[in-house]
């Protein structure tokens, strides 16, 4: 790489949505302090790059590489490693590296199940044939490749060694804009770090709290939310309590549960144990007082029980994945 003075920086995208892509872009003109700090030797979606170049460049010699997106194929494997030997510092930059995310909820089943729904048996598709995807198949030009998926989604701590955390689906901008200024400045806190503050999504909510126990369950259509009250005191499951915040609560001020993108708060063991615990003592089932209704059907109100506490955090949860029986 040609030698600038400036830093280098490189972004990877596995497998996530795209949105951490966009949301780099969304610190808007500070864009151009970034280009000013550090040239960008390696963004796939940006910039036309080569495996085989990133393969010649000297080892650490990218300063900082924001990794998004789980690790669910041999590709996103290779390239994690790769980009670990090749970058100083290695941030988990969103959800889907820093805990799973979304497409973690996939480990609730294998490959063959997963396969079978997206090729086989949705709706919308037609496959007479029955053909699912394989990793090498012969067509009369040569040999068509494609790289092993994998059955358990994992994070990407779980593959390499993460210097840093950016949560957030995606980080919000003010964040990636302040981790940016950190690493100029060499300001960086202690490896292993959380790049966000230490409080949760509920401490940054500004509605009304008043303590007061929920005797239903809404789903977000089901219910006009008061846009003054918690949501939660509401009937409806905010993850906020179980959530580290620095995002201003942007969900909730739009009159929207949290969902828990931000990852569990400092100190918890796991964000899915930590936000039942809540929604139990707002219940009023961990008290010791008679209950004036059937907790039991209360929670069975609670109609994707895995997807709510585990939206974003299952690989990296302590139930990681469901126990496949051959």
């Amino acid at each position: 790489m040609e030698k600038t003075g400036k830093l280098k920086f490189a972004f990877y995208w596995a497998a996530s949505c795209g949105g951490c892509e966009i949301t780099v872009l969304d610190v808007n003109e500070k864009i151009l302090d970034v280009l000013a700090l550090a040239d960008i030797v390696f963004w796939p979606v940006a910039i036309d790059i080569k495996y085989k170049a990133v393969k010649a460049f000297p080892d650490k010699s990218i300063d900082v590489c924001f990794f998004n997106g789980a690790i669910r194929t041999e590709e996103q494997e290779h390239m994690a490693k790769l980009l670990r030997k090749k970058s100083k510092v290695l941030i988990a930059f969103g959800s889907c590296a820093y805990q799973g995310g979304i497409p973690g909820l996939a480990n609730v089943a294998d490959k063959k199940e997963v396969f079978e729904r997206a090729y086989l048996q949705s709706p919308s598709t037609h496959n007479p044939n029955c053909v699912t995807p394989k990793t090498s198949f012969k067509v009369p030009e040569g040999e068509l490749k494609l790289p092993e998926f994998f059955d358990t989604v994992k994070t990407l701590d779980q593959t390499v060694a993460v210097d840093y955390y950016l949560p957030g689906c995606p980080p919000v901008s003010d964040q990636v804009a302040k981790a940016v200024e950190a690493i100029a400045k060499n300001e960086l806190p202690p490896k292993g770090s959380v790049l966000a503050p230490e409080k949760s999504v509920c401490d940054e909510c500004p509605r009304k709290k008043e303590d007061k126990k929920i005797s239903k369950i809404y789903r977000v259509y089901e219910i006009t939310p008061d846009p003054e009250k918690c949501l939660l005191e509401q009937g409806i499951i905010c993850i906020g309590p179980a959530t580290r915040g620095g995002c201003g609560a942007k969900c909730i001020n739009a009159n929207m549960p949290c969902t828990g993108c931000g990852g569990p708060c400092p100190n918890e063991m796991e964000q899915g144990a930590a936000m039942m615990s809540a929604l139990l003592s707002i219940l009023g089932v961990s008290g010791e007082k008679e209950l004036e209704y059937d907790a039991e059907k209360l929670a069975d109100q609670i109609r994707d029980p895995l997807g709510t506490f585990y939206k974003y955090s299952l690989p990296a949860s302590l139930l990681r994945r469901r126990i496949m029986k051959k």
